[in-house]
């Protein structure tokens, strides 16, 4: 049995371990959310981002991703229309997200001919992630009352290229639609009802603009397997 598991260990894996292309990295951004409260704008961001990223690139179109981001927001009516300036609420709050899905590449990204490479490329998958639990207090003030965690789907459009040999530099905008109708305070939970506020029928939005560095290595790859 222990011949039997170690030939098939290599027969799956050993390949890949030893001949696919890895990259590990930084991401580094702004981030805005999209909701009830503040501006309406969609890509605004007005506070700060910081992650790190890995792909494993399966084939020239397409990698698997997987990645750890933290994000910083804030609204506040003042930045809002006239309705929302009148009631004048604002509030903060953070994600802390961990995200794995597919990365496609609308070009062919090979790293191993010495030439220049650029793609844009799409990014899609699960994202699940912490977040502040908001509700208007006594004072009339939105403040957390609990960690709360959900779930979202990224939406990710961006562009990448190499810098030298070993580095790949990119630019994104990922927007992340979540399960919850609570990053602002809008939606609380029952025992807040009297304070419910906006449209309660559609789920918040964060948005994450930026950048991601990256170092890539590993040998040659076979792209015979999916």
């Amino acid at each position: 049995m222990r011949y039997l598991a170690s030939f098939l260990f290599i027969l799956f894996f050993g390949q890949s371990i030893t001949s696919q292309t890895y990259e590990v990295g930084l991401m580094l951004g702004g981030s805005n959310y999209i909701g009830d409260v503040g501006a309406t704008t969609y890509i605004s961001p007005n506070d700060f981002s910081i992650g790190a990223i890995a792909k494993w690139n399966r084939s020239k179109r397409h990698a698997f991703r997987a990645s750890f981001l933290y994000a910083e927001f804030n609204a506040d009516d003042a930045k809002g229309d006239a309705r929302r300036k009148a009631r004048g609420l604002s509030f903060n709050n953070s994600v802390k997200e961990l995200s794995a899905g597919l990365e496609f590449n609308f070009w062919e990204w090979y790293l191993y001919d010495n030439e220049p490479q650029f793609t844009p490329y799409l990014y899609t998958g699960i994202t699940g992630f912490n977040y502040g639990a908001l509700a208007i207090d006594g004072s009339g003030q939105i403040t957390a009352y609990e960690d709360r965690w959900s779930m979202a789907i990224p939406m990710v459009v961006g562009v990448k290229k190499t810098v030298g040999r070993y580095l790949v530099l990119g630019a994104e905008i990922g927007a992340r639609y979540t399960f919850t109708d609570n990053l602002d305070g809008s939606n609380p939970d029952s025992g807040f009802d009297n304070n419910k506020f906006g449209n309660l029928d559609n789920n918040d939005w964060y948005v994450f603009t930026g950048i991601t560095l990256s170092f890539t290595w590993g040998r040659i790859p076979c792209y015979c397997a999916f």
